[in-house]
């Protein structure tokens, strides 16, 4: 997480601002396999109004659970697909501008994602191949609310910030 990342971050948990969490960080089971990934300290800031939960599939319509799905490049453009080889990408499009607006609605400048998701994942995802390989890049909401001014860190940097 680079400096102005952890000055934002700090701004907003000290000022109280609205913060975007990925809804599974907040123990909602949304994921994939309709499972959570609690980070108490994040759903703290849930019980206390200042996370907005999000989950860009739930937004954009797709079942818990659903099959698992990761990015890969095809003919130059960033595609997501699941495992069942079907193009998902449409879904994951619509997902981050929902993420987004939700965003822009509650006035949130960051937002806290689950790290490696093809939605969510900030600065590394996995390779496409469905092999739990890692490659760097961002998922295609995160991705998006970076274009769109948005700040994005994992609960990983948001963990070692509160440290």
């Amino acid at each position: 997480m680079n400096q102005k990342d952890f000055n934002c971050l700090k701004e907003a948990i000290n000022e109280k601002k609205p913060i975007l969490v990925s809804g599974c960080l907040l123990g909602m089971k949304i994921n994939y396999k309709e499972e959570d990934s609690l980070v108490g300290e994040l759903r703290d800031m849930l019980l206390y109004g200042q996370a907005i939960p999000v989950c860009p599939e739930v937004l954009a319509g797709m079942t818990t659970p659903r099959d698992p799905a990761e990015i890969v490049m095809a003919n130059g453009e960033r595609k997501v697909y699941n495992d069942k080889k079907i193009d998902v990408t449409e879904l994951y499009q619509l997902g981050a501008e929902r993420a987004l607006a939700a965003a822009r609605t509650s006035g949130a400048k960051i937002a806290i994602m689950k790290s490696k998701s093809p939605s969510c994942g900030c600065g590394k995802i996995y390779d496409g191949t469905f092999s739990e390989s890692l490659i760097d890049g961002d998922g295609i909401t995160a991705a998006y609310l970076k274009e769109h001014g948005i700040r994005v860190i994992t609960e990983e940097d948001f963990l070692e910030c509160i440290k």
